[in-house]
């Protein structure tokens, strides 16, 4: 059995004991079919530390914490500003962009999106399941939606604006500072001329063509992602 790994969002310490919630116990006992003194990883934004099941009763796991394994990381922050889009297509998005290192997500209605409201609820839960399976420790942050002028007024950042109108192809890394690196994706429509001309007065923004081809939106989150990932590490 591969390593299991839950999302613990209290204090976790060496020594402690506590019990699982029932969904995580109903998983660990119904679908991983755990026992007894089988070993386990709980992490949150802290750590990650390792956990023996002593008791299941009543459908709940009782567990103590053995040991730490893994410091909380430091990471570069990653940030993704997207235009809503239907659900099934959102969840995968949010889901992709969570393993590839997204640290902030956050939802902006533009004048041509058309799903105009998400449930932040589900995309944290999206979230945590990402972040179980790809070895994170940080879970991302998914913010309420807004607007562009809120989003561009309130945000100190290094934007990298994918602009299918752009010729530039490559991301200038010395332009790059200790802010975090906010990706914006715009809606199905695309941005309006107005849209566009915002972003680009944006102070410390970069646009780039990431495709000669028009994208699905979500196709557009992994390959943007992909681009910067690869341009700063």
């Amino acid at each position: 059995m591969g390593n299991i790994r839950l999302f613990f969002s209290n204090s976790i310490t060496t020594g402690m004991t506590d019990m699982l919630d029932k969904s995580q116990s109903h998983y660990l006992n119904k679908v991983m079919r755990v026992k007894e003194n089988e070993l386990f990883s709980l992490f949150n934004n802290r750590g990650e530390w390792e956990a023996k099941i002593l008791k299941i009763s009543k459908g709940l796991v009782e567990f103590e914490i053995i040991k730490q394994l893994r410091q909380k990381e430091n990471l570069r922050d990653l940030w993704l500003a997207f235009s809503p889009i239907k659900s099934n297509y959102q969840n995968f998005m949010i889901q992709k962009a969570t393993e590839l290192g997204v640290t902030k997500f956050l939802p902006i209605i533009f004048e041509r999106t058309i799903v105009r409201s998400i449930n932040v609820e589900r995309l944290k839960k999206i979230a945590v399941e990402a972040s179980e399976q790809s070895n994170r420790i940080n879970i991302p942050s998914i913010e309420q939606t807004q607007n562009l002028e809120s989003f561009l007024n309130s945000n100190l950042v290094d934007l990298i604006f994918t602009d299918l109108n752009s010729t530039n192809k490559k991301i200038d890394k010395s332009k790059l500072t200790n802010k975090p690196t906010c990706i914006i994706v715009g809606p199905e429509g695309d941005f309006s001329e107005l849209e566009r001309e915002k972003i680009h007065s944006f102070k410390g923004v970069q646009a780039i063509k990431i495709s000669e081809n028009i994208l699905r939106a979500e196709t557009a989150v992994i390959s943007a992602i992909s681009i910067v990932n690869y341009t700063i590490n």
